[in-house]
């Protein structure tokens, strides 16, 4: 949570867990928390005319209610944007998170300025924001920019999202994890194994000392990646592709497979305007991103 300026400044931040809860007042009542939390008292007086709220849900209804928000099931139908809105007493808008981070980098990030860019996010998960022409696409279900569920080997591993073979499945975190104890066994060198709970930060710090297991799955992991981004490039024609995320954090490990994966697969012109470029703002992007829609420019 932070208290952001119309120019995109910090005034006041405070971070806290989101509730374990089956109770989506529990949710309201942290958010509530956080924002008297982020007031700082010695801070020069400011006031408040809206509250964004980036949210992963992978839909949005009309009125501020969360249609589907997979890793926040108690939400799911609940009109969060009012409930929060009543309680502190300004207007309160809903963003899907990718979205926000999107935006956030747009404004005053990577893409700034650009008016065709597509920003990923490489975490636990991998999520999507697409801007064109200058607006953020959205869908009528504000379901669109969903790049983590876009197929890209059939008769791959299932997905939560219910089908098989998302990028989701290559290219995130836990991705990185299931693929590097997959193909373990033929790497019997590997500095890997004994490791009792691998973790994607594992896998980065081997690789960067050139372990080949490491290696290969960022190999992987770039080339699904490539893939889908080559698909996005073909259709959407961007200028900018912004990829961020803790999973980032390995670009030298992945990104010359990525380009690989574009220069095989996408239109020529469009995969050289196409730069890729590292986020700029960190987890700072989704809240800027969700002030910016907050104030009523994130469009």
């Amino acid at each position: 949570m932070a208290a952001v300026g119309a120019g995109g400044e910090v005034v006041a931040r405070s971070k806290s867990a989101t509730p374990r809860s089956d109770d989506p007042r529990d949710i309201v009542e942290a958010i509530i928390a956080s924002a008297r939390d982020c007031h700082d008292p010695g801070a020069p007086e400011y006031d408040i005319q809206a509250i964004g709220i980036a949210i992963p849900a992978m839909s949005i209804g009309a009125g501020g209610i969360v249609n589907k928000a997979a890793n926040l099931p108690s939400l799911d139908g609940f009109a969060l944007a009012p409930a929060v809105a009543e309680k502190l007493g300004v207007p309160a808008v809903l963003e899907n998170d990718a979205n926000a981070a999107a935006i956030g980098e747009n404004w005053i990030g990577a893409s700034r300025g650009i008016q065709n860019s597509i920003c990923v996010t490489l975490g636990t998960g991998v999520g999507g924001g697409i801007i064109l022409n200058g607006s953020t696409l959205r869908g009528p279900d504000w379901s669109a920019g969903e790049i983590g569920h876009i197929c890209v080997e059939p008769l791959g591993p299932p997905c939560g999202c219910g089908s098989n073979g998302c990028v989701e499945q290559y290219s995130s975190a836990t991705a990185i994890v299931r693929m590097a104890r997959e193909i373990m066994g033929n790497y019997p060198a590997s500095e890997l194994h004994g490791k009792f709970e691998l973790s994607a930060f594992d896998v980065y710090e081997a690789g960067k000392s050139g372990d080949e297991l490491a290696g290969e799955v960022f190999r992987l992991m770039g080339q699904y990646l490539g893939i889908a981004l080559a698909g996005l490039i073909n259709v959407l024609n961007p200028e900018v592709i912004v990829i961020g995320g803790g999973v980032a954090a390995g670009w030298d490990l992945f990104i010359g497979h990525v380009r690989d994966e574009i220069e095989k697969r996408a239109y020529c012109e469009p995969a050289k305007r196409a730069k890729l470029v590292r986020a700029l703002l960190g987890d700072d992007a989704g809240i800027l991103g969700a002030a910016r829609v907050a104030f009523g420019s994130g469009k």
